[in-house]
């Protein structure tokens, strides 16, 4: 198989195989990339500086305890921080979508580190009698502890993206609870009309729903800090110094500029990845919040003649292709259908996930694809609704005034002071006759203007009523009667 201007020829333990000149990877990823054509995506670009630290913070422990050539180490660690500054991406071409356990695309980084290292000491590319994939690069490592590694390791690096965008959407909810404090809208339950309330502290709710989804999140991630790297092949840390693994974590914690330690069990950390579905997991009832939300801000500015249209959303773009005028809520359908995707992802993790057998799970790399996608799309998303949705709602004061004002549920404050029975008939008379429940109350009274004004006044039902009060209101209303 002779080379040609374009090609190079490499070996593997199957024999000679073409890879593209160019390349800095080589035959085991030319092999993979061959066998996967699937997807056509690549790894996301945080695994691939994730894996690149691991390899870098593996030959400054191997060089330390003197089992790696220190011109060969430190051409590793050279190479290593060039992919962690984003060069060399475009090399790292698996498929997502791959052999188990990570290995094709582990292979691929090993390659790639290799071929530039060498380069850096004066070599070709495919030629490693510099440094090797695996004798230098991989020294000391398996894909079953350095996959597993760079998989939390990303994650716990992107989930730092999210928290910001999530501080975001908390803030934005926050200032709209303090805005629209003052506006008194009809509750609804059960897609009826309930008691009043205020829109302000309809949103301040949004907020505390996705503040407490982030402290979950930010909970559940402190598995992911809990590392297998020098477990070796099966957790044993078979062909490993002694003093490897805690050394190299070390190394890697201050790269990464994550709070790292060495788990108790490496067995554990390689048989298990329940600190995956539980990231996982939380990202989806996120999603799930993000979900009703939305599905809130949709009601909430139907029409905006025939609809709720108790809040106006920001006319992004024309929505639709035959109906003038119409203007769609684009960026709470965009949340509600990252947030099905996220969902969806936490399916296949959680499959994944249950998938392993004996010392290794293999299904890691659509573990690894499926939160760091979920991350990314939710970060991205977040940001959109907030910039270009939250920020610009703003209230059609009209319709919850109206609202408010013809909510049957008016009735329930009257419970207190002349009874469930009586204040029923009066509910089922309004609905019956259209009148407004402080018109009807008004006409058998049984209250005097002065408490109807005081009792029935929507703003007083947004807080609760101090026992004492409204006993006061009854005996007061016993006497008169």
């Amino acid at each position: 198989m002779p080379a040609t201007s374009h090609t190079r020829i490499e070996k593997d333990s199957l024999g000679h195989k073409e890879v593209p000149a160019h390349a800095y990877y080589g035959v085991q990823t030319a092999r993979a990339v061959e066998n996967y054509p699937i997807s056509g995506l690549r790894a996301h670009p945080t695994l691939i500086c994730a894996v690149a630290m691991i390899k870098e913070a593996a030959a400054l422990a191997n060089r330390e305890l003197g089992l790696l050539d220190a011109r060969a180490a430190n051409a590793i660690i050279a190479a290593a921080k060039e992919v962690q500054e984003g060069k060399l991406h475009e090399h790292f071409v698996v498929d997502v979508f791959q052999a188990g356990a990570g290995v094709s695309f582990h292979m691929n980084s090993n390659e790639v580190i290799a071929n530039r290292a060498a380069e850096l000491l004066g070599g070709e590319r495919g030629k490693y009698e510099h440094v090797h994939p695996n004798d230098h690069v991989n020294y000391g490592q398996s894909t079953n502890d350095v996959f597993p590694t760079a998989m939390r390791l990303a994650t716990l690096l992107e989930l730092e993206k999210l928290y910001s965008a999530l501080d975001e959407i908390i803030a934005a909810l926050d200032a709209k609870g303090k805005e629209f404090h003052p506006i008194l809208k009809s509750g609804r339950t059960h897609m009826q009309d309930a008691v009043p309330m205020r829109l302000g502290q309809e949103f301040a709710a949004y907020s505390g729903a996705i503040r407490r989804a982030k402290k979950a999140i930010q909970e559940q991630s402190e598995l992911l800090r809990e590392i297998g790297l020098g477990g070796s092949a099966v957790g044993t840390g078979i062909n490993t110094h002694p003093d490897y693994r805690h050394k190299a974590i070390a190394e890697l914690a201050r790269i990464s500029g994550q709070k790292l330690h060495a788990v108790d069990d490496m067995r554990y950390a390689m048989q298990s990845n329940l600190a995956m579905s539980s990231v996982s997991s939380a990202l989806r009832n996120l999603a799930l919040e993000i979900i009703r939300i939305s599905n809130d801000l949709r009601l909430l500015s139907s029409g905006p003649n025939t609809g709720f249209a108790e809040i106006n959303l920001p006319a992004l773009q024309p929505g639709s292709s035959i109906m003038p005028g119409k203007i769609n809520p684009v960026m709470p359908e965009l949340a509600a259908m990252v947030s099905f995707q996220v969902v969806g992802y936490d399916t296949a993790v959680a499959l994944a996930v249950q998938a392993g057998q004996l010392e290794l799970n293999v299904m890691m790399p659509t573990m690894a694809y499926s939160v760091l996608a979920s991350i990314t799309i939710m970060t991205n998303m977040l940001h959109q609704l907030t910039e270009f949705c939250i920020k610009g709602i703003t209230v059609n004061q009209q319709r919850t005034d109206y609202y408010v004002q013809s909510t049957v549920s008016l009735a329930t404050a009257l419970n207190p002071y002349i009874g469930y029975a009586k204040a029923a008939e009066i509910a089922k008379e309004s609905v019956k006759t259209g009148k407004s429940i402080i018109d009807i109350a008004r006409e058998r009274g049984d209250l005097t203007e002065e408490q109807i004004r005081e009792i029935l006044d929507p703003a007083r039902m947004t807080e609760p009523v101090s026992p004492l009060e409204a006993t006061k209101q009854r005996e007061k209303i016993k006497r008169n009667g």
